[in-house]
């Protein structure tokens, strides 16, 4: 089992990553300021960058598989610094879907193991949702 060792390198990742959200949260709220999305994306990829190391970085958003989220999430992030905010984020939106697919399985039985709010996603209608998904796990 491979542990994952919380070194300075990757607090910072983490908080990068954290910030990244919070001014992309921002830039909408803001009624899609370009400047806040765009300085949101750096932040985030360069903390993603940083939590889980360059080679592995490349290894991820290079990964054949990954080409048509990785292509739309920097088309929407050119598409944002150029100023159109709305366009981008779709895109930007469509390719964070497309390259993290692989984690919503983790994040399922994450949330079905929170103590107040996991009652919501423990309930029949919403647990054969979550149950379809639970053989395509990745380990974390």
């Amino acid at each position: 089992m491979v542990s994952f060792e919380m070194n300075d390198i990757k607090k910072i990742g983490l908080g990068l990553t954290g910030f990244g959200v919070f001014f992309s949260f921002l830039g909408i709220i803001f009624f899609f300021d370009k400047g806040l999305i765009a300085m949101g994306n750096i932040l985030f990829f360069s903390g993603v960058t940083l939590t889980i190391g360059l080679k592995s970085s490349m290894q991820f958003f290079m990964n054949r598989a990954n080409y048509k989220g990785t292509m739309s999430f920097g088309t929407g992030f050119f598409l944002v610094v150029i100023g159109w905010p709305i366009l981008g984020m779709i895109l930007e939106a469509y390719g964070f879907v497309v390259l993290f697919s692989g984690f919503w399985p983790t994040l399922a039985v994450f949330l079905q193991k929170i103590p107040i709010l996991g009652w919501v996603f423990q309930q029949p209608y919403i647990r054969s949702f979550f149950d379809r998904y639970r053989g395509k796990r990745v380990p974390v």
